[in-house]
């Protein structure tokens, strides 16, 4: 005798005239399906997010021979354009006076009494400054007043991710202004390298920071100083996404579960009824 594989089925089937549909049984169905596909599109969103995790530890990205990009944008409403230039400078030695690659002054105000100066250039990774002043200039003002509003002084590759929080940009919207004539600004900054990981590969190299400020009467010209100083410590952030397998888990599990607790549902609620039936007729014993 052949073995028939048939007998392997575990699901076996009933045949369509031995079952018996009802409005309640309708009903449940209906909502059960409602029930899955509610479930079943919030899993999908809970899988298309990621989770984004930090951590700190001692690092330096980039290497030692590569070097910092800074984006800074000032505002000086009482320095004129022809005054204005930015210098930088050090612990390698290095030490420049009237950098003038990627920068633009847009002349700021009535008779163009103020600038608006923007600077794109690279730092190395020691200890060092770099400020606006009016050191290269043909011919210095009188009495310069370095009165100023700062758009933008960012380091590194701007972080487009909505999720990471963080001081990247601190001094955006800081305003000082001279109080006592020829008066120097002098922000005091701390660096931290970032890392950002994304789901899909990529890394981009930041740097966050704090900052202190001062004002103070010196010798020489005024200036706007930007003091700064690399931490060893690196935070990295890593966007972490759920894997394909826990999702298709997730579905099994809904699909499975709802059906099965609906079913019970349904079992119960037609029980009830068929005992409810036997009370009217009197044929409950």
């Amino acid at each position: 005798m052949a073995f028939d594989v048939r007998r392997l089925d575990i699901y076996r089937k009933v045949p369509k005239d031995l079952t018996q549909p009802t409005l309640t049984g309708a009903l449940i169905s209906v909502l059960c399906c409602f029930a899955i596909l509610v479930l079943l599109v919030s899993e999908l969103f809970r899988y298309l997010q990621t989770d984004l995790v930090s951590e700190v530890y001692v690092d330096n990205p980039g290497g030692d021979s590569d070097r910092v990009p800074v984006s800074v944008t000032v505002e000086l409403p009482n320095l004129k354009c022809e005054y204005v230039g930015l210098d930088i400078q050090d612990d390698m030695g290095r030490h420049e006076v009237g950098f003038v690659e990627n920068t633009e002054k847009t002349p700021l105000g009535e008779n163009d009494k103020g600038c608006v100066f923007h600077a794109l250039f690279q730092i190395n990774k020691v200890p060092g400054n770099f400020h606006v002043s009016t050191h290269s200039a043909k011919e210095q003002p009188e009495n310069p007043d370095f009165s100023h509003r700062i758009v933008e002084v960012r380091l590194g590759d701007k972080i487009v991710a909505k999720n990471v929080i963080g001081s990247f940009n601190p001094l955006a919207g800081v305003e000082n202004k001279a109080e006592y004539g020829i008066e120097s600004h002098d922000y005091i900054m701390k660096i931290v390298p970032t890392i950002y990981e994304g789901y899909d590969g990529s890394t981009t190299i930041s740097y966050q920071y704090t900052y202190a400020h001062r004002s103070f009467l010196g010798r020489g010209s005024a200036a706007l100083w930007f003091r700064y100083d690399l931490s060893p410590l690196t935070v990295r952030y890593k966007e972490k996404g759920e894997p394909i397998f826990s999702f298709l888990t997730a579905v099994c599990a809904v699909v499975g579960g709802v059906f099965t607790v609906a079913g019970i549902i349904d079992g119960l609620v037609f029980s009830a009824s068929e005992i409810y039936k036997k009370l009217e007729i009197g044929k409950l014993n």
